[in-house]
């Protein structure tokens, strides 16, 4: 289905804009408590994501934040175990908008392997901060940005053995902090 489709139809001046501009691509919209959520196809997110930032009527000129959400064992049932959301912000029109993409691992997740499932596209061409948010969403959750300058590890170690903000990952670790020293006051 073509347009954007909700429950509740949000009335987010930006939809419309976006509904005329893309009416050849599948996309939804919800609202929760005031914040209208855009959803995207993996496919799509960059041409939605360029037209957003260029058109003069959405103008949103700020990326405030690049997060994700694991989804296993959710009690409601969710379209993809892992949504990546970006915050935008329009200084010219006082808007806010968030922009969802749900993707499903390929692979079991519970290991550090790359897999092609959990990839989306970068938008460090169009904000350029972006880059160490996206960097934070790979090293937490283990989701690639395709088209990323510097897609490395930005918390936590290179060779960190896992995505800590996945659901399946052992809540005491898998062995990491055993292995080093301990350093207290007297020791420093």
């Amino acid at each position: 289905m073509a347009g954007i489709m909700s429950s509740s139809t949000p009335t987010h001046p930006t939809l419309g804009d976006v509904r005329t501009a893309f009416q050849d691509k599948t996309l939804s919209a919800t609202e929760f408590r005031g914040c209208t959520t855009l959803v995207v196809q993996a496919e799509d997110l960059h041409e939605v994501m360029h037209f957003l930032r260029q058109d003069p009527a959405c103008d949103y000129n700020l990326l405030a934040d690049v997060t994700a959400a694991d989804y296993l064992d959710y009690p409601a049932s969710q379209p993809a175990r892992f949504g990546v959301t970006w915050v935008l912000r329009s200084h010219a029109h006082d808007r806010m908008l968030l922009v969802r993409v749900w993707i499903d691992p390929e692979l079991d997740t519970s290991g550090i392997e790359e897999d092609p499932g959990l990839v989306v596209d970068s938008v460090t061409d169009i904000w350029p901060g972006s880059e160490w948010r996206e960097r934070e969403v790979f090293d937490m959750f283990g989701i690639r940005f395709r088209g990323h300058p510097d897609l490395r590890r930005i918390l936590l170690w290179r060779d960190y053995p896992g995505h800590p903000l996945r659901k399946d990952y052992p809540l005491r670790g898998r062995g990491e902090r055993e292995n080093h020293n301990v350093i207290d006051r007297s020791s420093a």
